[in-house]
């Protein structure tokens, strides 16, 4: 016979407060939505940031501004990294759970004038007021309901906000990665699915430059000296494609093509640029090593090719801890009077850095929404309560060894 559910803490009362701070959910979030922040707008972003940082200030966090490198010759917003320590240690039992959130969007400067926040019914418009504007203030409620229920059965909490998650956060990937260090448990602040589920795996990704060789030569008075780069990769392109459906859960795009300069020459050199996403590391080891032999043996005589991993961001893998900890949300979620669901989705975000760092991460935990990147981008206000009275149900849960997931 299985163990009874454990009573989950304060729920009603954490209910109660969740929907005391609606009015104030959607002023805050309302204030976000109506600047422009970019992922290429750091005095955008950090205007969130200053806001954040003023918000955690209030809630007794200890607070760091980081600024960050330059990429590509464009400056990033800073990120931001906030600490609150629990009434317990962790020879005591208590745990150290960090929230993930970030700060920008994928729209231009001047969206947010163009199309400003509002509200039609329950359902909130405007740039990124699902991504990830709503989850990062639920974020941000969840730990004022907490701190007001009274709630501080954990060792630490740990509230990380960056500045560049929609460009594949080339600046803050070692500010993430150093934050989720030593922690036991990582919550992802996206929004949940349309349909209400959290997401518990997220498939990696490794970007691939090929670099075709071959021999230039005269293609009207000498063709046959030359070795046609442009064929060559050509051929490549067929045999890279042909890997999808080789294996479960692995996809493989080439996406880039450039060949020549001149119809009149041979073509000297290629360069193909791909994709490899998979659910999980091993997924993506298989899929490189098969490229790499393919690249060894061009169909084209004459002609090399060069295989140069650019990227790779680790899978948020469906592990049994991370089902553990989706059980403890589904426990919570039933208290609360409503039913969670779970998926996985081909997307990466920031929880894919943290669970490349071995901690177990369950992602989707902000209100529910839709339509990201685009004009038509919605986030249903009526779930805010329940998904932050979820939100800080699942961090008391998760705070002591006691709810060990």
């Amino acid at each position: 016979m299985s163990a009874p559910p454990r009573q989950q803490p304060h729920i009603d009362e954490l209910m109660s407060l969740a929907r005391a701070h609606l009015d104030r959910y959607l002023s805050d979030l309302a204030e976000l939505v109506a600047i422009d922040s970019g992922s290429h707008s750091p005095d955008g972003v950090d205007q969130v940031a200053e806001r954040v940082q003023s918000r955690l200030d209030r809630l007794g966090f200890e607070v760091r501004r980081i600024p960050l490198p330059d990429v590509r010759g464009h400056r990033t917003g800073d990120a931001l990294v906030a600490r609150k320590r629990g009434r317990l240690t962790e020879a005591e039992g208590g745990r150290r759970i960090l929230l993930a959130a970030h700060m920008d969007t994928v729209f231009e400067d001047g969206t947010a004038a163009a199309r400003p926040f509002c509200l039609k019914g329950s359902t909130a418009y405007g740039p990124g007021v699902c991504d990830d504007k709503g989850g990062l203030v639920a974020g941000l409620t969840a730990l004022d309901v907490l701190a007001r229920a009274g709630i501080d059965e954990y060792a630490e909490l740990v509230f990380l906000a960056t500045p560049d998650e929609e460009i594949g956060s080339p600046a803050s990937r070692a500010v993430t990665e150093e934050a989720a260090r030593g922690v036991h448990y990582g919550l992802g602040l996206e929004g949940a699915r349309e349909n209400g589920d959290l997401v518990i795996a997220r498939k990696g990704v490794a970007d691939f430059r090929l670099t075709v060789t071959g021999r230039a030569a005269h293609a009207g008075i000498e063709p046959d000296r030359g070795a046609n780069a442009a064929l060559a990769a050509a051929h490549l392109v067929v045999a890279l494609q042909a890997l999808n459906g080789r294996w479960d859960e692995v996809t493989v795009n080439v996406g880039v093509v450039r060949a020549g300069t001149r119809p009149n020459i041979v073509c000297p050199e290629a360069e193909l640029h791909l994709e490899v996403r998979a659910a999980t590391l091993a997924g993506l080891r298989r899929a490189e090593r098969t490229i790499e032999d393919i690249a060894r043996d061009p169909a084209v005589p004459g002609t090399s090719v060069h295989v140069e991993r650019l990227d790779l961001c680790p899978p948020m893998e469906d592990t049994p801890a991370a089902r553990r900890m989706f059980e403890e949300a589904g426990r919570a979620a039933a208290a609360l009077g409503f039913d969670i669901g779970v998926t996985a989705t081909g997307g990466v975000g920031d929880a894919n850095l943290i669970a490349g760092t071995g901690v177990p991460v369950l992602d989707g935990l902000g209100p529910v929404g839709g339509a990201d990147h685009t004009p038509q981008e919605w986030l249903d206000t009526g779930s805010v309560p329940q998904r932050v009275a979820l939100l800080a149900a699942l961090v008391a849960a998760l705070g002591t060894a006691g709810g060990e997931a």
